[in-house]
Order: C-alpha cells, then sequence, then structure tokens
C-alpha cells in the first residue's frame, strides 16, 4: 500500500482481491476461506480488527477486552466469554490507537486512559500499559442504531403510559428534569428518549464528554463536546467551560450527557437563572442524589450546605431514578420532586414509584410503576396550557 496518500475502501479491497488470487495459485482455498480472509484483513486495515463482527452484532451492548484473555460481551444483561482474543498487545494496541484517531484524542505512556467514541456512536474507555498492568484494556458500551423512543421503552417495559405522558408534559413545560441511577441503568438512553419530546421549534445545545446522544428531528440543535489538552499547546475544554460558553447562545434548552465534577456548579447556577437543561448523574437512589450533587458543587466552590440545598430545590423540577434488576431488566423506579429544605434535609416527594410483584417464567422480574402522589411545584405546568 502507498501510505503517502489516502487509499479508499475498494481500492483496498481490490489489492486484498489480488493478493488472495496470487495465493490460490499456490495453495488451494475453498470459497469460504477466502471470504473469511478477505474480511479478516479488511477489518484488520480498516476496522477494529476480530472486534468487527462483534460490533455489527446488535443484540451485544457491552465488549469488554482485557489485554490478550478472551473477550467478554453483554448480551440481554448477561455476561458471557468468548472464544475469541486478540493475538498479541499490539495488535489491540493498534486497534484503540485508531479509535482515538479517528476522534482526535491521543493516548499512549504519557496520557494511558482516554474517553472516545466510534463512529456509530458507541462509548469508549482505553487503558493502556503501565496502568492496565496486564495489558491494554478496551470497553466498548454500544447504543442501538436507532435512537429508542419513550414508546419503545414503553413496549420494553422500562416505563409505564402514565408516568411516560407524565413526563412528557414536564418536558414540553420547560422543567429541570434530573436523571439517575447506577453504571449500566440506561441513563443515556433515558435521557434520549426524553430529548424526544422537546417542542421542535426549540434552540437544543448538547453537552458531552462523547457524543453519544441521538436527538432526532431538532432542526436548531448545536452539539459539543469536551476536548482533552495535548502535546500541540491546545488547551483543555471542559464540560464546565462548554456549559458556560453555551449560556451566551440563546439556548431553550440544555442538554448535559452527564455531571461528575465541578461542572455541577455551573449546572446548578444556570438552572437557577431560567434555563431549562436536563442531565444525568451517577447515583444509588433518588434521595443519594441530593448528597452526591452537594459532593460535586464544593469541588468547585466552597459554598455553605444549605444555600447548596436551596438551589437543588428551586433549580430542578424532577428526578428520575433507574436500576438495573436481578434479570438484567432496566426499569424507572422511582420519580420524586424535590419540594423545601427541611432542617438538614432536602425533602422529597415520590410522585411515581416501582412496585415489585413477583417473577415470572425464566426469571423475569414483575412489577408496576404505581403513582404516589401529585406535583406539588405545577407553575411551569400551568403556565405551558396542562392543568393537572
Amino acid at each position: 500500500m502507498d501510505l503517502t496518500r489516502q487509499t479508499s475502501e475498494e481500492e483496498i479491497q481490490e489489492m486484498i482481491d489480488e493478493e488472495i488470487l496470487r495465493e490460490g495459485k499456490t495453495r488451494y482455498l475453498e470459497l469460504e476461506a477466502k471470504a473469511a480472509l478477505r474480511r479478516e484483513i479488511f477489518y484488520a486495515i480498516r476496522r477494529l480488527g476480530i472486534l468487527q463482527d462483534l460490533i455489527n452484532d446488535p443484540e451485544i451492548t457491552e465488549i469488554m477486552v482485557n489485554g490478550t484473555q478472551p473477550v467478554f460481551v453483554e448480551k440481554y444483561g448477561k455476561l458471557t466469554q468468548l472464544d475469541v482474543r486478540f493475538d498479541s498487545r499490539e495488535k489491540l494496541n493498534h486497534v484503540i490507537q485508531q479509535i482515538a484517531a479517528d476522534c482526535n484524542r491521543v493516548i499512549n505512556e504519557a496520557s494511558p486512559i482516554v474517553d472516545a467514541r466510534l463512529r456509530d456512536g458507541s462509548r469508549v474507555n482505553a487503558v493502556l500499559y503501565p496502568v492496565a498492568i496486564d495489558g491494554p484494556i478496551l470497553t466498548i458500551r454500544r447504543f442501538p442504531k436507532e435512537a429508542i423512543t419513550m414508546e419503545r421503552l414503553i413496549d420494553l417495559g422500562a416505563i409505564d403510559e402514565e408516568a411516560a405522558a407524565f413526563l412528557e408534559k414536564l418536558v414540553k413545560a420547560g422543567c429541570n428534569i434530573l436523571v439517575s441511577g447506577g453504571t449500566g441503568c440506561g441513563k443515556t438512553t433515558f435521557l434520549n428518549a426524553l430529548s424526544g419530546m422537546v417542542p421542535k421549534d426549540q434552540r437544543v445545545i448538547t453537552i458531552e464528554d462523547s457524543a453519544e446522544l441521538q436527538l432526532q428531528n431538532l432542526p436548531n440543535l448545536v452539539r459539543m463536546e469536551t476536548r482533552n489538552a495535548n502535546v500541540e499547546g491546545c488547551r483543555e475544554i471542559t464540560i464546565r467551560d462548554l456549559i458556560r460558553t453555551s449560556l451566551r447562545m440563546r439556548p431553550d434548552r440544555i442538554i448535559v450527557g452527564e455531571v461528575r465534577g465541578k461542572e455541577a456548579v455551573d449546572m446548578l447556577q444556570s438552572v437557577n437563572v431560567g434555563h431549562s437543561a436536563m442531565t444525568t448523574v451517577h447515583a444509588n437512589s433518588a434521595r443519594d442524589v441530593v448528597s452526591r450533587l452537594e459532593t460535586m458543587v464544593l469541588m468547585g466552590m466552597e459554598l455553605p450546605i444549605a444555600a447548596i440545598r436551596k438551589q437543588i430545590v428551586s433549580g430542578f423540577d424532577l428526578m428520575v431514578h433507574l436500576g438495573r434488576l436481578r434479570d438484567g431488566s432496566r426499569r424507572v423506579m422511582e420519580i420524586v420532586e424535590p419540594v423545601s429544605v427541611r432542617g438538614t434535609e432536602v425533602a422529597l416527594q415520590t410522585l411515581f414509584q416501582f412496585e415489585e410483584k413477583g417473577e415470572a417464567d425464566g426469571g423475569r422480574v414483575m412489577g408496576k410503576l404505581t403513582k404516589k402522589g401529585e406535583l406539588k411545584r405545577d407553575e411551569k405546568i400551568k403556565a405551558a396550557g396542562y392543568n393537572e
């Protein structure tokens, strides 16, 4: 191959075909073997090598590569070890470098950790030696090629129609919504579904570490992602920087992929000065969200705890907590409303709560999201023309 110029995929495939034909003159190759060899070589040059077939499988939601050990995948919420592995650390490192380069990220011994994405929007985390002692670690979180809508979540049993209709009114009314949950419970997917309810005439700005949201049918959409510092002197652009600049871009709605650090200060300030926003945060329960936000705000600014709690109550209209059940299913576990600050605690009113009803055949957890209360702070709902 001539590495001094850009070679198209068609040209690469022609070169591979020529080499296979030449090889076929010296030894017999069956048609299936030729096709497999052609695919394997092409994937090694222009795709992700042995991982490409896994990437192409729509049933796989997570791919975990632990050095040269067998690859693990997640299907239907269950982990499975495959009879697939990288032959060497060099081949795995090549794939990681290719992924990082495709989204303008750098990973090396000086900077051995990177968060990136694939062309299809899949989330990628990679860690190199010497941080990863037993060889490079690659974790790929895959998302559906088509964005999952709220209707699809209803079909999957993640939420019921009553709660979905309630959330739709709040989204259209411009309420500030925080989605919480643990790792792998579907926060990004749920935020995507909520974003699909945003009125089409609004200017929407998304802010993410790596662009993963799949917002559809929004003509006035601005997408921004962070940037790491590099050796050429480009400074780091953080979530905090992007939230600040988004406030000067005349947003009707700000959607932040995840709040996990000092940017909580700017997020909290933006929802307290009239901006409509939605975001996600890691937390074990809806009640833990408040303490998580307090901790993150204190990472960025010294404020009295009482002042932080008042801003949380006045800034966020609703908190939706997601969970992953023992059968691997992802459900909305609780929808709560921050009502007031009582003493040293933020009072939360439960509006909907998941109640388990037992197990069906095959271990499927049965249950229902039951309504527990009515929204107390309904000024935005009424102003938007919705009457409870």
